[in-house]
């Protein structure tokens, strides 16, 4: 199947429902169409526990063995930055994901993963730059994000301003792309642009 490549995308979807999948698979297509094109997926997952480096490290593989000619760039913080010095016509960068790079920002941790003083006071203007690096972007980008609103309304403070501010982020993006897919049990549904 063949997949259109949109300037810009933003795929949202739960846990394990297709978004990293469509990624790859966008990246895939951009790569065989012309021997020049290159990709990169910028990760912002960090490794704070074993399971996670663990988890990391099976994405890490299943990654290059669907898209081996696609490099990897870990940043979890300083998204703005890598897209204005590695966006070009030639490149697709795969954004992977605004979720963990706003849990970065909002609940930002010192070595031993201990929650640091005044977390999230610089998240405004980082969000600024990102989306105005976007914008500036002369290649496809592509943003996996988390659809985490759906559910109940949880109970505490910090976690339902988590679930506010990821919700604006994700209007933000939308707004910013082109196109607009949601994934579910694998499937993409186009709330924006044409598939």
């Amino acid at each position: 199947m063949t997949l259109s490549i949109a300037r810009s995308e933003l795929i949202l979807g739960g846990q394990k429902s297709g978004k990293s999948r469509r990624a790859e698979a966008l990246a895939a297509q951009w790569l065989a169409a012309h021997p020049a094109h290159r990709a990169l997926l910028v990760a912002t997952a960090e490794a704070g526990d074993e399971e996670m480096r663990q988890r990391i490290a099976r994405h890490q593989s299943d990654r290059a063995a669907r898209v081996p000619r696609m490099q990897t760039l870990e940043e979890p913080h300083d998204l703005a930055r890598v897209l204005l010095q590695h966006s070009a016509p030639d490149t697709l960068i795969v954004v992977d994901c605004l979720t963990l790079w706003l849990t970065h920002w909002l609940f930002q941790h010192d070595e031993k993963f201990e929650r640091k003083e005044a977390p999230g006071q610089d998240w405004p203007a980082q969000a600024a730059l990102f989306f105005e690096a976007m914008e500036k972007a002369p290649g496809p980008v592509v943003l996996v994000g988390n659809e985490i609103g759906l559910g109940v309304i949880p109970l505490g403070r910090e976690v339902r301003a988590f679930v506010d501010a990821l919700g604006l982020v994700n209007q933000q993006a939308a707004q910013a792309c082109e196109r607009v897919t949601l994934m579910a049990a694998g499937l993409p549904l186009f709330l924006k642009g044409a598939p």
